[in-house]
């Protein structure tokens, strides 16, 4: 299938009508004497037009955009030379690169299973969520309001979860199941509060989760204990928990209801990693006894990717229910009483708590959890069953007929996988005989391992048959496609344990049962979109959170099924596409950042973070230095950072900042003496927090250096760096950076992510290892994510970006980012303070808006302003951070002059509002600030008890008559929402038997 249409560019010598010749100059790129200008990647992607940038250079009162460069970017860290990178490709050209790549990956039929299935997207979920702007643009739902339809698809994830485990309180899902492992490790950890420091890990785990808990485990100083059960479980006063998986990874189920008492008698929690399909016949976690269970959605209609993105799941008992990690999504109600939905115990995230959180995950698999989560809508509990028995079915009867071969099957109950009992050489022969029939079995030291899945047809068990005949001893006949048929039709036997097939219900919330027609899925998930604002409807201000242009060009690539279809585990030799992506992508982020290499593996902001510390932490170690366990911190960081450190195994001392939002350089070489002998690393953003370059960056570094400690810089602010400085050049020794922000990779409504790290020369040994990939250095540190490439599948979207804008592309975007940002700040300042400046007055790619003196004068917060710009169709900046009371503004390079302005015209129409509480001609409780946003139902009441129109309620400005986006439900009650923690569906009743309340009581 062709997934996009060719075309050439016309030969243009002589300027397009209209258009100067400088004018083309910066939209098109000279190759061969033919300037390809329509088909130009960099023009389509930065919003303003050439004509635009005069007047918005004059307004800023600058005569050039070098001169606003120049006067922002510190000349100590500026690049001597232009960005060494290949010419940039247009469209299609980087799409046929991208479809020859994926065709050098070779699919064989998967049967590796260790917790990754094939299986089959739906198509209209697949084309309305994957593939659709509406889903995949929106941000994180921190302004719940207008992020109804995203939060209630992630409410059914988490019934989804809870049902099938058997647990009533579920999050919105974590990275991947390694990583939800180790976070339940970290549970048992904070629960315990003793001197409880052992973890037992069975080793019928799955082995890149043990992996994963291990590394997590060596810096806290939890030893990690891995065996048998039976064995090997200390059951004393030092276990912390036991993980067991379930089904095992080798195929085998266990009734662990024994273990669990056993573990609880010695004061300790059970944690089971579990098969999310088959707890659709086993009896779940939760009623045999395990207090969390943890697992990979991805079987339920997400592609495998190479390994990802994919939701995983975490669910425990409602006790711990404060130290659950990630997000979780709870029902509330607004201010009109009706029931709504928002993240729920939000105090414990890292934002809040810092250094003291239980975690440092700050995002989800929003778009993945959604896709599963719809995954169980479209085919209800009635076609779950379907698939499950199918699929065990199929097993069973591959069973057989192995049986009939002579192979000897080490377990008789299993659910999807199959063990052989074989000498090591006849396994290699046998699984090289699959290999070259295009099949990939998994190794065992004594044997091999076959999985089947949902993509399973009886002919796939008749080629495995096929190859498996020819290592047995025995005389048995093969059996054909017709007698497998017949069999699967004629049988009813399973090879389930009687003691724990599931007889509880699941899935009984009429969601799960709406919904099973095309076209009311279609209407359902259209319905959603509607409830929820995404840059498909208008630009998205984040600061610190660089929400630009996702390019359909760089989001198709990963569609293609030699990207999409490949296990993470397939052998290297049928995965050369991937690797030259990936060893390209490597190559261009270590070129435009001035870093030696590279790791992809780390799939999030910060678990970048995480990783980048470990590996200081390794150098150190190398040189004898492993009592190095202090790492300075801005006050001004970002929450994530404490968060990180600690979990590292590192001690957070504060750094102060001065009344410009610098660093405070005499604290922090006070700080460096006092540490001297115990410093292990800074943190420190750059640009920093407060969205300004600080000048004396190379003199922190050095003195920070001439302590023996290292430098970590947070690479969120890099929109603001690229072709304009490299930070590898100006002394940063790790950074890692946000593809799903700098690089185009979307936000997903709250995730995927990816955050790889890199690093100087002298940390480059010490990059994550992989036991399945040659990744990491010599001296590599434990896995950090399941697969060694992280989430490799999304990674298409950032090579194919980097591609298409080549080195002066990219430059270009930086200083159109620094520019659009200088523009609001220009704009606004003489209706808000803006808080922060550089040493020439301007600010890098984001600016602070001081608000706090509303509230002083008038009660007028932040919260109301974000809410109010609802009603103008703009979703809020970063409210109160870095600064309470305070707006972080990044309008990126991707928005146009046109929208920047009707921002800023909407702010300036607030701030007008603002003036007229504080003259005193309207009550602040009675203002359209103090009850925004306006949802329809609350325009169209009868009861209108407010002293401003209707209309200026919902029509504030004139482009809102042509562009309204309705936000789904008025303002919403936060501490309602966790007083009455809710975070399942809930019964279809609540929403009939709410009493609406009168506006404004």
């Amino acid at each position: 299938m062709r997934y996009h249409f060719k075309f050439r560019t016309q030969q243009l010598r002589t300027p397009l009508r209209g258009m100067k010749e400088d004018e083309l100059a910066t939209i098109g790129k000279e190759r061969s004497g033919t300037l390809h200008i329509l088909d130009s990647f960099e023009r389509r992607h930065i919003g303003p037009r050439p004509h635009d940038i005069e007047k918005m250079l004059e307004t800023i009162g600058v005569s050039s955009l070098q001169q606003l460069i120049d006067d922002t970017v510190p000349q100590s860290i500026r690049m001597e030379e232009e960005l060494s990178l290949d010419p940039p490709m247009t469209e299609s050209e980087v799409l046929e690169r991208a479809e020859e790549l994926a065709a050098e990956n070779r699919i064989f039929r998967s049967f590796l299973g260790q917790g990754y299935s094939d299986c089959i997207t739906p198509p209209v979920i697949s084309r309305n969520i994957l593939e659709n702007p509406g889903w995949y643009t929106q941000y994180t739902p921190y302004q719940a309001e207008i992020a109804q339809g995203r939060l209630e698809a992630l409410l059914n994830f988490q019934s989804m979860i809870a049902d099938l485990s058997g647990l009533p309180v579920a999050n919105a899902s974590l990275l991947d199941e390694g990583t939800a492992a180790a976070e339940a490790m970290l549970l048992c950890l904070h629960v315990s509060r003793s001197d409880r420091n052992s973890f037992f890990v069975s080793e019928e785990c799955h082995p890149q989760t043990i992996d994963v808990v291990r590394t997590r485990a060596q810096a806290l100083g939890i030893e990690v204990i891995v065996g048998d059960r039976a064995r090997d479980c200390p059951m004393d006063d030092s276990l912390l928990g036991a993980l067991v998986q379930y089904p095992a990874s080798d195929g085998s189920i266990a009734d662990y209801s024994g273990f669990c008492k056993q573990v609880h008698e010695a004061g300790g929690l059970a944690v089971a990693a579990c098969d999310l399909l088959s707890l659709i016949l086993l009896q779940p976690p939760g009623e045999w006894g395990a207090d969390i269970a943890v697992g990979n959605t991805q079987r339920f209609g997400v592609p495998m990717g190479y390994g990802g993105p994919h939701a995983a799941f975490f669910a425990t008992s409602e006790k711990y229910k404060r130290l659950i990690p990630g997000r979780i999504v709870g029902v509330s109600k607004d201010a009109q009483g009706r029931p709504a939905l928002r993240l729920a115990l939000q105090t414990r995230e890292q934002h809040i708590r810092r250094d003291k959180a239980t975690s440092n995950i700050c995002t989800a698999q929003v778009l993945l959890a959604i896709m599963a989560g719809m995954y169980a809508v479209y085919h209800g509990p009635e076609g779950l069953r379907h698939i499950a028995w199918r699929v065990h079915r199929l097993t069973r009867a591959l069973a057989r007929g192995l049986d009939r071969q002579g192979h000897s099957l080490r377990h008789a109950e299993y659910f999807d996988t199959l063990r052989l009992d074989l000498p090591p050489q006849d396994a290699e022969g046998l699984i090289a005989s699959a290999q070259a029939a295009g099949l990939n079995f998994r190794r065992f030291e004594d044997g091999l391992g076959i999985s089947l899945d949902e993509t399973t047809r009886v002919e796939d068990l008749v080629e495995v048959l096929g190859v498996t005949a020819g290592a047995s001893a025995a005389d048995g006949q093969t059996p054909s496609a017709a007698e497998i048929e017949a069999e699967l039709a004629g049988s009813s036997e399973d090879a389930l344990p009687a003691g724990l097939r599931r007889s509880s219900d699941f899935l009984t919330h009429p969601v799960f049962s709406l919904y099973h027609s095309e076209t009311e899925m279609l209407r359902y998930l259209t319905r959603l979109q509607s409830r929820d604002l995404s840059l498909a409807h208008s630009m998205i201000p984040l600061g610190s959170c660089t929400m630009k242009l996702n390019a359909t060009a760089e989001m198709i690539p990963i569609t293609l099924p030699g990207f999409a279809g490949i296990h993470p585990f397939a052998p290297l030799e049928q995965t050369a596409g991937y690797r030259k992506l990936i060893d390209e992508l490597c190559d261009m982020l270590c070129g435009i950042t001035g870093f030696a290499a590279f790791s992809l593996q780390p799939n999030a902001g910060s678990q970048g973070e995480y990783s980048g510390l470990l590996t200081i932490r390794a150098y150190h170690e190398s040189r004898g230095e492993g009592h190095r366990d202090v790492c300075l911190i801005p006050t001004s960081a970002h929450g994530t950072n404490p968060a990180s450190a600690v979990m590292a195994g590192l001690r957070v001392v504060p750094v102060a900042c001065d009344e410009d939002g610098n660093i405070d350089l005499e604290d922090l070489r006070q700080r460096s003496r006092q540490h001297r002998d115990r410093l292990s690393a800074l943190m420190i953003t750059y640009p920093s927090t407060h969205g300004v370059f600080e000048e004396p960056i190379r003199e922190i570094i050095e003195i920070v250096h001439e302590a023996g400690a290292q430098v970590y810089m947070d690479g969120a602010n890099l929109n603001a760096q690229l072709g304009l400085c490299l930070p590898g050049e100006f002394g940063a020794d790790v950074c890692h950076l946000n593809l799903h922000k700098t690089f185009c990779i979307p936000h997903g409504g709250g995730g995927p992510g990816v955050g790889p790290i890199g690093v100087a020369a002298h940390l480059a040994p010490f990059l994550p290892g992989h036991r399945y990939a040659p990744v990491g250095g010599e001296q590599a540190i434990g896995a950090v994510a399941s697969a060694p490439w992280g989430s490799a599948g999304i990674l298409p979207i950032s090579w194919a970006y980097i591609k298409m804008m080549g080195g002066r592309g990219l430059t270009r975007a930086t200083e159109v980012a620094i520019l659009n940002a200088n523009y609001i700040a220009a704009r606004l300042k003489d209706h808000f303070q803006v808080l922060y400046r550089g040493r020439n007055g301007h600010v890098a790619h984001e600016c602070i808006l001081d608000l706090r003196r509303f509230k002083r004068s008038c009660g007028i917060d932040v919260s109301d302003v974000a809410k109010r710009l609802m009603d103008y169709g703009f979703h809020a900046p970063t409210v109160a951070w870095p600064v309470i009371e305070t707006m972080m503004v990044e309008p990126t390079e991707s928005e146009s002059m046109a929208e920047l302005d009707r921002f800023c015209d909407a702010l300036i129409a607030i701030r007008r509002e603002i003036a007229e509480v504080e003259e005193g001609r309207i009550e602040a409780a009675r203002s359209p600030l103090r009850n925004a946003p306006h949802s329809a139902s609350a325009i169209a009441s009868d009861d209108w008890p407010w002293p401003y129109s209707r209309e200026i309620g919902a029509f504030p400005a004139p482009w809102v008559r042509e562009r309204k986006f309705w936000p789904p439900v008025s303002r919403i009650d936060n501490a309602y929402g966790d007083r009455h923690l809710f975070c399942v569906c809930p019964p279809m009743e609540t929403y009939a038997e709410e009493e609406p309340a009168a506006a404004g009581a």
